[in-house]
């Protein structure tokens, strides 16, 4: 049964935050500038460094196997460095800003998903202690935003190849269609 929780948790995060970015997020976001609409959410993914607590015993209730706690730390340390610079790219207006923030964005999600599979597979959810909220709570937050900010930039790409018109909200027609 204790087997379970984690999965069970993931899941349900899963669940609630998407409803969060649904119901509140995005909707935001379509008012703001890309710029706007993506600080906070790169902003929150720059609080990742907190994967490293994955590799101090004294904060996990046991040593978690190394095939799963130090590519988790590092890889969450690295994306949270990501986040920075596609941070700093964007607010500064570089031209290499949008495709960092999609470099960030790819790499975030896949190391994410590669630290929830490896976690399932060498971790006993016991051994996590006080690290069990990171993938409990942290990581299905963090796998929303991915998908935000990938939402954000399309739609904000879609709005720029437009010639001035603004891209449709989640659940508006793509297109205009003439009756015959």
């Amino acid at each position: 049964m204790i087997d379970l929780l984690l999965p069970s948790s993931i899941a349900i995060g899963l669940i609630t935050w998407s409803l969060v970015a649904n119901w509140y997020v995005l909707p935001w976001t379509w008012s703001k500038s890309l710029v706007d609409a993506l600080t906070p959410l790169l902003l929150l993914n720059a609080l990742r460094y907190v994967g490293l607590a994955f590799l101090i015993p004294g904060v996990t209730a046991e040593a978690l196997d190394p095939r799963f706690a130090a590519p988790a730390a590092w890889g969450d340390l690295a994306a949270a460095v990501l986040a920075l610079i596609a941070l700093l790219a964007l607010r500064k207006d570089w031209s290499l800003a949008s495709p960092l923030v999609w470099i960030f964005n790819v790499f975030g999600a896949l190391d994410l998903i590669n630290a929830v599979l490896q976690g399932l597979r060498y971790t006993i959810d016991g051994h996590l202690g006080a690290t069990y909220f990171i993938p409990a709570l942290f990581v299905p937050a963090l796998l929303v935003t991915h998908v935000v900010i990938a939402i954000v930039q399309l739609r904000h790409n879609s709005t720029l190849h437009r010639d001035g018109a603004t891209a449709p909200v989640l659940g508006e027609r793509m297109c205009t269609c003439v009756d015959p």
